[in-house]
């Protein structure tokens, strides 16, 4: 398909592969520093405690206790009195007091994880959409970096099935 002034298509999708690809170089960044630090979210790689206070209903159960405090699989480890006492904290029966340790990421790590962890219902969902579509326009137009037939297209297209054989596998482990 040749263009105004002997440009072809391949012109132009390189052009636009080089430019998009600078544009996502930071929400790159973003993603990959964030899912990183998600492959150790059960452990505490880079956390630092944080004492929290709050005050909830009275006589909670357990588990009722655990969904209001966003906390899973709590515990108790013994009872003494009215006091409850659970891995990192306590929580009082009778006046609702609650006081637990919990381990937080540095702020701008939790700032990157959640823009990772983004849901349509959230406004962060429109950058992660665009990303998306980015990065699969870079994947498809990658194919327009050499003309077909030639050795480097062959390779590209070898390698691309690398790549896809590898996320198969992936998926079946």
């Amino acid at each position: 398909m040749e263009q105004k002034e002997g440009k072809t298509i391949y012109h132009y999708m390189r052009l636009l592969h080089r430019d998009i690809g600078y544009i996502v170089i930071g929400l790159t960044l973003i993603f990959s520093i964030s899912g990183i630090v998600l492959i150790y979210r059960d452990t505490s790689f880079l956390k630092t405690e944080k004492l929290v206070e709050k005050t909830v209903s009275p006589n909670m159960e357990v588990s009722e206790l655990g969904k209001v405090l966003h906390l899973r699989d709590i515990k108790i480890q013994k009872e003494e009195g009215e006091i409850v006492y659970f891995h990192n904290g306590t929580y009082n029966k009778a006046t609702g007091e609650v006081k637990y340790l919990s381990e937080e990421l540095p702020m701008v790590l939790n700032k990157f994880i959640n823009v990772h962890k983004s849901s349509s219902r959230n406004v962060l969902h429109w950058f992660t959409l665009i990303y998306g579509v980015l990065l699969l326009f870079l994947t498809v137009s990658s194919f327009w970096m050499y003309k077909p037939k030639t050795k480097m297209f062959i390779r590209s297209i070898y390698f691309a099935g690398i790549g896809i054989v590898i996320a198969f596998i992936i998926l079946l482990l």
